[in-house]
């Protein structure tokens, strides 16, 4: 594999930022079984609204969800397989024995 430049090292350093804040975590984890709206993503998880929807900005930004407007309600969901897949290995590698 070649090395990496200076272009997607901090690209890669701003996407594992994501994965160090465990409410980005937790908001991850919920969408990899459903696509779901801010209100019922902050009732899974305990928390508000506007900390969720901030949240949700930065993974958005980051182009690792998406959303799906129907009527007046937006749905968020993982943007692609990548995301679930570096869950599953981050989780296989912790664990590890």
């Amino acid at each position: 594999m070649k090395r990496l430049n200076v272009e997607e090292i901090f690209r890669m350093s701003n996407l594992f930022k994501v994965f160090s804040d465990e409410t980005r975590l937790k908001i991850l984890d919920v969408l990899m079984n459903e696509e779901l709206p801010v209100g019922d993503i902050a009732d899974q998880l305990a928390m508000s609204p506007s900390s969720i929807s901030h949240q949700l900005k930065i993974l958005r930004d980051l182009n690792l969800v998406k959303t799906n407007k129907i009527g007046k309600n937006v749905y968020y969901a993982l943007k692609d397989d990548h995301i679930e897949k570096i869950i599953k290995l981050g989780v296989e590698h912790v664990n590890e024995n």
